[in-house]
Formats: C-alpha cells, sequence, structure tokens
C-alpha cells in the first residue's frame, strides 16, 4: 500500500460562522490547489481511495486534486483525520479496507491538517508516536508499506512541498 498525506491548502483565518471547521480555502489557496493537483496528477498516480477530514477545507482540497488525477470514485470522509483524532483510527481504517483486496499496490491519499498528518508522517517513518514532522499547506508526501499500516512502519518514497508540486504541473 501506498499511504499519500496531503496537507489542506491556504484557508481563511476565521470562517463567517466562527467554527473552525467551517474554514474554506482562501482564493489564492483555491488557485494554488489548482495548479498544485496538476502537479500532483503529472506523478502518474492513480487513487484507490481518498480519505478526506470532515473540516470544510480538506474537502476543498481533496476535490481538485480527484478531478486532476481522474478518481472516479466518492470521496470517504473521516473523523480519523481531524486534527484531534488518534493516530490508530486511520491506521486502523486503512488497514480494514486492504483486508481481502488483492495484492496489487493500493495509493490512498489522506487529506487532512497538521499537527495530526504529521504526527501520522512520525508514526510512518519511526514506528512512534511522539515524533512529529512537520507539514507545510499544501505538502504532499508518499509513503510505501508491504503490511499492515496500523502494525508497520513505512518507507518514505517522496516529499514534495507546494513549491515543486506547481513546478511539475
Amino acid at each position: 500500500m501506498r499511504i499519500h498525506l496531503l496537507r489542506h491548502g491556504e484557508a481563511e483565518d476565521r470562517s463567517s460562522s466562527g467554527r473552525d471547521a467551517d474554514r474554506a480555502l482562501t482564493e489564492a489557496g483555491a488557485k494554488r490547489l489548482r495548479a498544485i493537483a496538476r502537479g500532483i496528477a503529472s506523478l502518474g498516480v492513480e487513487f484507490s481511495a481518498i480519505y478526506v477530514s470532515p473540516l470544510l477545507r480538506a474537502r476543498q482540497t481533496a476535490e481538485p486534486v480527484a478531478a486532476a488525477c481522474g478518481f472516479a470514485g466518492g470521496l470517504t470522509t473521516t473523523p480519523a483525520l481531524v486534527p484531534e483524532a488518534p493516530l490508530d483510527a486511520i491506521l486502523d481504517e486503512l488497514a480494514l479496507s486492504a483486508a481481502g483486496r488483492s495484492r496489487t499496490m493500493l495509493d490512498v491519499l489522506l487529506v487532512g491538517h497538521q499537527p495530526h498528518l504529521g504526527r501520522l508522517f512520525g508514526r510512518l517513518s519511526t514506528g512512534r508516536t511522539d515524533v512529529e514532522f512537520p507539514m507545510r499547506k499544501a505538502t504532499l508526501a508518499a509513503f510505501e508499506i508491504e503490511g499492515d499500516p496500523s502494525l508497520e512502519r513505512a518507507e518514505l518514497r517522496y516529499f514534495l512541498p507546494a513549491r515543486i508540486l506547481e513546478k511539475l504541473a
């Protein structure tokens, strides 16, 4: 399984409702995300699943990526990607989704937030839960793992900041 982590794009500081969950991408953030989505598509990744946090800015980040990559499935919204979610929640969800699938390589995209994605990056790369790797907005990291993602460490395949993804577009 290849697990891709994508932090949401630039979002407004405060939503009109005042709720963090309703914070949308800024106009500049949405424009930049369209270029980043084309950069991700240039990598030739064919996602088998896209999981997103229920927060608006994560969905707005995932949608142009899904479109640019030709992803025909629906986005899977999961509370396992909110900032305060335990790391095991998303790893267990991935393990369940991979169970019973053929041996072909699955490519999944997880779209979420800091510090959660940074802790997930640390967990995948070191096997530890006390290591956090900071991920800037619209940064993509990809890990490859042979076994159960909830039990094993993964190998970092690439780490691409937004500015590099824009150049790939």
